[in-house]
């Protein structure tokens, strides 16, 4: 299948994308029957995301509980221009899980330096925590920098934690032009973030 451009992609009728499209709209304006069906689309591949990421099963259901409320109450900020429901319910799911991830890991840390502090001088955690929030900032503003298609293709391989093949399979375009985006989209971030090859 020949690189269709992000709009005749959209105009062809993704039947993922139209759903869960019009889903999030539904949803935005309070429409609970809407919530139940984005919810059944989504919601195993939420908790399939988290599980991947988090390990544990109980903190992933309860990721995905947090992720399709913030879903119920951000609705409205659902933009189809940007990417599709299901990478922008992906991107939610991965931060969430994310968070929980370094939550759990700042409370183990947290008991390691209460159990050696008296051999190990306190740092700054209201420092690092700014300077985690700085980086994450930078690098959401460096994947609103990319296309579109740059975006859907690197947030679902590199959030998602999906193959090039499944990610192909869920754009509906050829591997190569999958792995195509991911590398643009991955030079541009590079250049965005100044990082050095």
């Amino acid at each position: 299948m020949p690189y269709q451009p992000h709009e005749e992609r959209l105009a062809t009728g993704d039947p993922l994308r139209s759903t869960g499209d019009g889903l999030l709209e539904r949803i935005a304006s309070g429409d609970q029957q809407a919530f139940a069906e984005l919810y059944d689309l989504l919601s195993s591949r939420v908790l399939g995301l988290a599980i991947r990421l988090i390990r544990d099963r109980a903190q992933a259901e309860e990721v995905v509980q947090e992720v399709f409320l913030e879903v119920w109450q951000t609705a409205r900020r659902f933009d189809a221009r940007r990417g599709t429901a299901l990478t922008w319910v992906l991107t939610m799911a991965h931060r969430r899980t994310v968070d929980r991830i370094r939550s759990a890991q700042a409370s183990r840390d947290r008991e390691t330096r209460q159990g050696i502090r008296d051999f190990r001088p306190e740092y700054d955690s209201v420092s690092e925590t700014v300077e985690v929030r700085l980086e994450h900032e930078r690098v959401r503003r460096a994947l609103d920098r990319l296309t579109a298609l740059q975006r859907e293709a690197v947030l679902l391989a590199y959030y998602g934690g999906y193959t090039s093949g499944e990610v192909a399979e869920m754009l509906q375009v050829p591997v190569g032009t999958v792995k195509t985006r991911m590398r643009d989209g991955l030079i541009r971030l590079r250049d965005e973030l100044g990082v050095a090859e």
